[in-house]
């Protein structure tokens, strides 16, 4: 839904720059073309217990990370562990990762990874990853979002891959 919400509002900015051109006024086309850059606000995680807005923090995550992606990330949340069926949850999550990934990922497509624990996202990243082929994921971009602590392993885990890891701490 987001995603439409952008390309409508691209639209609609380059609908008036093309309509300003037409009438001669190439100065206002130019300036409407270009929005004016807002300061980037730092994006902090959301309570753990408040799983839409942690969903929406992975989205606006995940949009500060699409430079040169084609297509629309895929996008894996796992809820806080203390969550009603937590464990299959989980365990839906890991296969369907796993799933997607035996498939193949495409070049130019990004994977982003976020959870309030990340610890048990790193978990399933790296039992996720465990089978993938040795470079066959080469120029996909996996963003995972979570402790400084898990990111060693998440790398290693996804680097025999190809995928470039792209990591965006928690705060």
């Amino acid at each position: 839904m987001s995603t439409i919400r952008n390309a409508i509002a691209v639209a609609a900015v380059l609908a008036g720059a093309l309509m300003m051109t037409g009438c001669g006024n190439k100065e206002a086309a130019q300036q409407a073309a270009t929005p004016a850059a807002a300061p980037q606000a730092e994006l902090v995680a959301p309570p753990s217990t408040d799983e839409r807005a942690w969903k929406m923090y992975l989205v606006n995550v995940a949009k500060k990370h699409m430079d040169g992606i084609r297509s629309s990330p895929f996008m894996y949340y796992l809820p806080a562990t203390d969550t009603e069926g937590f464990q299959e949850l989980y365990d839906r999550q890991r296969d369907n990762v796993a799933g997607a990934i035996a498939r193949g990922v495409l070049p130019g497509n990004m994977l982003a990874f976020g959870s309030p624990d990340s610890t048990k996202m790193a978990d399933l990243i790296v039992e996720a990853f465990a089978t993938v082929s040795p470079g066959s994921m080469k120029d996909v971009r996996v963003l995972f979002i979570g402790a400084t602590a898990d990111l060693d392993r998440v790398k290693a885990a996804i680097e025999p891959s190809g995928a470039n890891v792209v990591f965006h701490e928690l705060k």
